[in-house]
Order: C-alpha cells, then structure tokens, then sequence
C-alpha cells in the first residue's frame, strides 16, 4: 500500500495542510485546533496507515530525535560494549542513535562529523582522535550539542566523560609490585592520547611511589597499524632479553594478544610472568589462567554521556562538566595473587 502524506489527508478531510501538520505533530492544542477536528485527522491518519516523513518532520520540528556516535573501532568490545549501552539509554528517553567508526582517522572523524550533522543529527558522542580540533572548535562555537568519551582536548572546554588513567595504572603496577615483582613491563599503543600518555604516568608513578627505579627499557611502544607483529617483538625483548617479571598491558586487546603470545613461548602466566590488563573483555575469565584487570564503569560512563548530552539538547544546558570514572581492580590469577 502506498503511504499517504499530510497533502493527501488535508485534501480527504478538506482541512489546510498547515491544520495537518500541527495536528500530526501534537501541536494541534497550542494552535487551538478544535477536539473533533484533531479527532477526524488522528482516525483517518491510522486508518490509512500514515506514517511521517522523518527529514520533513525534523526540519519542520527543529529537532530529529537522533545522536550520533562515532567511535575509533565499533568491533572493539569496549566501544561495542559502551555503544550498546548508549543506544539503550536513548532509546529509553526517545532518541535513536546513529553509529559510525573513524579507525582512529582524524580525516575520517571530520567526514563523518559533517555527515551526521547533514542527517539532522541533535548532538555527537565523540571517542575523539584528538586530532580533529578544527571540527571539535566549530561544534564548540556553534553551540552544538556534543560530550567527548575517553578523550579531551585541553584547550577546548568541552562536556567530557574519561577515566581516572593514571591512577588505574598505578593499582596495575603496584599490586605486582605487592606480590614481589620489581622488573615490571609495561606494553602500550603508538598513539598520541591523553589516555595513553596518562597511563604511562601512572607506571612511572607507581615506581616512584614503591621506591623502585624506572627503567624505560622496559617500556614497549606497539604500532597502532601493525599491532600484532610489533607486540612479539616487544613481547620477546622484555621476557628474553629485560627478563621482566611481569607485564602491564595498557589496553585489553594488547593484553589478549600479549598473553596469546606468551602461551606460544611456553611463558608460564602467572608463574614466570605476571599480567596484568589495562580494560576487560567479557571473555578474560575464560582465559587459562584468567586474567586480571583495571575495570571501570561501562554502564556508568554510557548513562553519563547521553544524560550530559540530553541536558545539553533538550535543556539547553551550557555550562560543560569533566566527569571522571574511578577504576578498580579485577584480581584473577593471572597476576600471582590467587
């Protein structure tokens, strides 16, 4: 059946199609469209079986109840897992949400930020490259609506919600410490973050703190575009040549590798290297042995951002908030303690 539209409705009921429109989107009381008349194009609307033209209704609204969310990699359990919880908060509050991944591309962000503001998006949810600043300052002027996840700009005030980095390294680092062990390595990603720069203080820290020496040969940097062939060799360099009693991954999917890679080296975990990850993945208990984690607040942090978002949209909220998430630990037997 071919869907009728508000000119189709006006012509059956011989009412102005302005009559329709305020009607149809529940402004019929406030342009004091009369009871009966509301009535007559409510029932002829839903026995023709109407449905509304979203992009007219947006832009005749002002508003399309949808958010967009970009994220680096939307198959990384951790984005997979927030986004989840982020379609299911909206929806709740009546908006939809549209996904799109960046790879880590700041070319790609700005692309996709200007195609959903073409969709009529209401606000952004950005896991930022932090290399977008020219896009993150024009939504900034504009007075757009938007909340940066996990990342910031630190010249740009803006609605954030991150996690307490450092301070989650440090927990990492100082529970091996703890447990005897004082060569700890520490695995991380070759990307210019503040996360990740965060989680680097936090292992140098946790050395200062235990009064024991940094050593940066003990610091392996991975390519973001290359990760599993660089994380053998620094997984060889620290195990054969450092001969680290432990190792911090500074994020789950290194960690899930890293410890693949140790099985294949007859590394005993926890026994001859401790592990401890940076993130959890829902299968971490399943590993042999399970492994020990920083975990933080994913439903918290997806619950966060729409709120922050929503206040900005449908409150008109100005003032930004920085919102940090605590970590604690997920002790398994991967780090020695059990």
């Amino acid at each position: 059946m071919k869907s009728i539209s508000l000119k189709d409705i006006a012509i059956a009921l011989n009412l102005s199609k302005t009559t329709v429109s305020y009607v149809m989107n529940d402004r019929g009381d406030e342009k004091r469209v009369s009871k009966e008349t509301q009535d007559r194009i409510k029932q002829y609307a839903q026995a023709h079986s109407y449905k509304p033209n979203q992009l007219a209704r947006s832009l005749s609204l002002g508003k399309s109840n949808m958010i967009g969310l970009i994220v680096p990699n939307i198959s990384d359990s951790f984005f997979a897992q927030i986004a989840r919880r982020i379609e299911k908060k909206a929806e709740k509050l009546g908006y939809n949400v549209v996904f799109s991944s960046t790879g880590e591309s700041p070319e790609r962000e700005s692309k996709i930020i200007q195609s959903m503001l073409d969709r009529q998006v209401d606000g952004l949810i950005i896991v930022s490259s932090e290399k977008n600043h020219d896009d993150i300052l024009k939504l900034k002027k504009g007075n757009f609506p938007f909340v940066i996840v996990g990342r910031k700009y630190t010249d740009i005030e803006t609605n954030v919600v991150a996690l307490e980095d450092k301070d989650g390294v440090i927990s990492a680092v100082e529970l091996l410490m703890d447990n005897g062990k004082t060569r700890i390595g520490y695995i991380s990603i070759s990307l210019e973050l503040h996360s990740i720069k965060d989680r680097l203080k936090g292992y140098k820290q946790a050395h200062e703190n235990k009064g024991v020496a940094y050593n940066p040969n003990l610091v392996k940097h991975v390519t973001y575009g290359n990760i599993e062939a660089s994380l053998k060799v620094a997984i060889y360099e620290l195990v054969h040549q450092e001969k680290v009693e432990g190792i911090v991954f500074a994020t789950h999917y290194l960690a899930e590798e890293g410890l693949r890679l140790l099985k294949q080296n007859n590394i005993n975990v926890p026994k001859e290297v401790a592990v401890v990850s940076f993130g959890k993945d829902r299968g971490f208990d399943l590993f042999d042995p399970p492994l020990t984690s920083v975990d933080f607040p994913i439903i918290e942090m997806g619950d966060t951002a729409v709120d922050l978002l929503l206040d900005a949209i449908e409150n008109q909220v100005v003032a930004t908030k920085n919102i940090i998430m605590k970590t604690k630990l997920d002790i398994k037997q991967s780090c020695g303690s059990i």
